[in-house]
């Protein structure tokens, strides 16, 4: 599976020791920026690149992006048709579990400022070994969020 990451100047350093952290567990690992520590750098320049990657190869990737709180990462994730991007700050990681039960989510934001290091191994591990199960429900909800679909009672 290739992962590919990206940070803003909030999650710079958290997604530093997440490279190297993946490549330790055996992940081709693509980091797509920022490569350096910039201040006044955008996280959607580099979230977009992740969100493209992942789109365009939906079965073998999946991307992780960390920002402040993950919030506006995921959001510019979640833009890209076939991304659904789960933001993770803490809390139980039951919904890390069920972010790929039941979305099969292919992108996870992490919000840096509210995790620490033991925390998000724990949750990227969790998120990247739980494997979705493919139910007919989910499926067809997917499918609907991946097609634009008009939802019901809409």
């Amino acid at each position: 599976m290739n992962i590919y990451l990206a940070a803003d100047h909030a999650g710079f350093e958290r997604k530093e020791r997440l490279r190297d952290f993946l490549k330790n567990l055996g992940y081709n690992v693509s980091d797509e920026g920022n490569f350096s520590l910039e201040a006044g750098d955008d996280y959607p320049d580099f979230v977009k690149i992740v969100a493209k990657q992942v789109a365009s190869d939906p079965i073998d990737s999946r991307g992780i992006v960390v920002g402040g709180s993950g919030q506006g990462e995921a959001i510019v994730g979640n833009r890209e048709k076939g991304v659904r991007a789960v933001v993770y700050y803490g809390g139980p990681l039951e919904i890390i579990t069920l972010s790929r039960l039941h979305n099969n989510s292919n992108v996870l934001s992490l919000g840096a400022r509210f995790l620490s290091d033991k925390q998000v191994a724990e949750a990227v591990k969790l998120w990247l070994n739980t494997d979705f199960p493919a139910e007919e429900r989910h499926v067809r909800r997917n499918k609907k969020i991946d097609s634009e679909i008009q939802l019901e009672n809409e």
